[in-house]
């Protein structure tokens, strides 16, 4: 007889409601270990200078420094600001849903209606079939579904464009790389046009709006759209740029802002991009923060963090990774990673600078890696980075806190199973009343259930008893509706599977019984989920 192998009961934590994720007593150690095997010396000649952090909840924990900032005697620090480039997009993003929930801008409004020139746009057609129209919505202008080219290169050369300049462009017909609203397509254009409809509803420059709604209720001074807006004597990173590996650098003026710039003109530091995204990814606590909620609210912050538009998870920047699935939500990307679930971030790059800022939203933990030159790619080690130290603290995937419903019918059940009572002493006897709903015993009749589980049972032997308490058992839980839990037995372990159906009064609509592989924890056979790291929470 092999013996039945322990259960262990990491998966479940015992907190009250709103407590977030600690990391261990070692934390700041194992961050400095990551930062120093990521930014080795190959990855550090690709730039004049970087700084890179890893943050928890908004406080840097570590810091990297290397290098001169201007290619001079001064030596970078945490305080140096850096162009984070197309980073800026989830502040425009953030500062639209700011005024949609204040009911100034209708993001459904087709985009047309407040851009002049728009309506222009055609998407050919072959055989001669009429062209169709944009008839974008400014909301799928704003997730890259638009139609709207791409247009990466092509943008970092224009950011500094006049507002003429760029509407006599749209006067004169846009050619679309797809039709409207189907496929995603990075366009620094059409995301542009957000600020535009921003200006039309208040009267006022995008980045005064900016600044007013998110910058300075946010405390974030160290964040400008303009170099020249720095007090004297800021460190302050020059541009560079090299096409020989690293062997020589050439300075890079700054590119300049003008009708484009609301998509990569801002400059920013370490301590305010940390806080920006605790800002961001605190919305999904289980008590939100109210002082962040008065600047925008959990809600709106969450729909910038969930993919409205699909990417393909085969091209940059998810090639080698293993994602569950990928895609653009307001001004950021956001991936399932099949071990560590929610990441959110994005990328910024222009002509001598790159950066990359990203985090974990179930645990806190953030990343932020810039450098003056846009040949570092600074997404590759933030990237590991973040990968890695979650990785070392064994990061759960998400935190489900299960209804109490949940945790007394899964006790019902088993007790009804391991007594060998009939599953249909807990039919509802209405749709609204009971426990089990009528579709369980209608997809399998009990005598069908009963004959299987008498066949587990003879794999498995006999319950062990006295049964741990259930919280001790429970492996996982999808979803607050949804339970999986072990029961251990002479020979095998079984495992339970539940989900309840969300009525004011929950029914059980899903039971299923399987025969663990050999760690006890998984079904035979079931592949890997990334619900097999998730942390379950008990009041």
């Amino acid at each position: 007889m092999s013996p039945v192998p322990a259960l262990p009961s990491a998966a479940v934590q015992h907190c009250p409601i709103g407590a977030v994720w600690q990391p261990p007593a070692d934390f700041a150690e194992l961050c400095r270990g990551v930062l120093d095997s990521q930014l080795d010396a190959a990855t550090l000649a690709l730039a004049p200078s970087c700084v890179a952090a890893i943050t928890w909840r908004g406080s840097v924990v570590a810091v990297h420094t290397s290098g001169s900032p201007r290619m001079d005697d001064g030596s970078a620090s945490a305080r140096t600001v850096y162009r984070i480039a197309s980073m800026s997009k989830s502040f425009l993003a953030a500062t639209a849903l700011s005024l949609r929930d204040a009911g100034i801008l209708d993001l459904n409004l087709p985009a047309a209606e407040l851009i002049e020139g728009l309506g222009r746009a055609r998407y050919h057609l072959s055989g001669g079939a009429e062209d169709p129209v944009l008839d974008a919505s400014l909301e799928e202008l704003l997730s890259n579904r638009s139609g709207i080219a791409e247009d990466n290169p092509w943008g970092d050369e224009h950011l500094a464009e006049s507002r003429e300049w760029i509407a006599a462009q749209l006067r004169s017909g846009l050619r679309l790389g797809g039709l409207p609203g189907t496929r995603y397509q990075y366009s620094n254009l059409g995301v542009s046009q957000i600020a535009r409809a921003i200006e039309a509803v208040t009267g006022r420059p995008v980045a005064a709006s900016i600044r007013e709604r998110i910058l300075d209720p946010l405390g974030l001074a160290s964040t400008r759209p303009d170099a020249s807006l720095y007090p004297g004597g800021t460190d302050i990173a020059g541009g560079f740029r090299t096409f020989d590996g690293g062997a020589t650098f050439t300075p890079e003026p700054f590119v300049g802002s003008g009708a484009l710039g609301c998509i990569g003109d801002l400059f920013s530091t370490l301590d305010d991009l940390a806080s920006w995204m605790d800002f961001l990814g605190s919305a999904f606590d289980e008590t939100p923060d109210s002082r962040s909620e008065a600047v925008l609210a959990a809600s709106s912050r969450r729909r910038m963090q969930t993919a409205h538009t699909v990417m393909r998870t085969t091209e940059w920047p998810f090639a080698g990774r293993q994602l569950d699935a990928a895609g653009y939500g307001y001004g950021l990307i956001c991936e399932l990673d099949h071990r560590f679930g929610r990441v959110v971030g994005h990328s910024g790059g222009l002509p001598g600078f790159s950066s990359h800022m990203r985090w974990h939203p179930t645990t806190g933990i953030g990343v932020v890696v810039m450098a003056n030159s846009d040949s570092f790619e600074a997404w590759r080690p933030a990237s590991a980075m973040l990968s890695s130290i979650l990785a070392r603290v064994a990061a759960p995937a998400a935190r489900i806190r299960p209804w109490p419903e949940v945790i007394a019918a899964a006790r019902t059940i088993e007790d009804c199973v391991v007594s060998g009572r009939s599953l249909e002493e807990l039919l509802a006897p209405t749709p609204d009343t009971g426990l089990l709903s009528r579709n369980v015993l209608r997809n399998v009749p009990w005598p069908v259930r009963q004959a299987r589980l008498d066949a587990l049972a003879e794999q498995a032997g006999p319950v062990l008893m006295p049964r741990a308490p259930l919280e001790e058992r429970i492996l996982t839980a999808a979803t607050p509706a949804a339970l999986r839990w072990a029961v251990p037995c002479q020979h095998r372990t079984l495992i339970c599977d539940m989900r309840m159906v969300g009525l004011h009064a929950p029914l059980v609509q899903a039971v299923d019984v399987q025969l663990a592989g050999a760690d006890g924890r998984k079904p035979v056979g079931e592949q890997s989920l990334a619900e097999d790291h998730f942390q379950v929470l008990m009041d």
